[in-house]
């Protein structure tokens, strides 16, 4: 996936499943093929985004760890 992000959302500390659905509603305004990059934290944040995202259609990358014990996601709209 290309490492270029059009967009960052920050949602560390934002609860299931609201981390989702500030994922959706972003996603929602964005045209196909929009990447997003999301801050998430460790647990049920990145992987319930994570396979919720996927079960949406998108293209999700690997999560990667952060410094700060938080995860980055990267989703590109389908």
């Amino acid at each position: 996936m290309e490492e270029n992000k059009n967009h960052l959302l920050d949602l560390r500390g934002v609860s299931c499943p609201m981390n989702f659905v500030k994922t959706k509603l972003l996603l929602d305004k964005l045209e196909s093929g929009a990447v997003v990059e999301v801050y998430l934290d460790a647990g049920e944040p990145v992987e319930s985004v994570s396979l919720s995202m996927i079960a949406e259609g998108h293209s999700v990358e690997e999560p990667k760890a952060r410094a700060d014990g938080g995860f980055s996601l990267i989703i590109r709209k389908a």
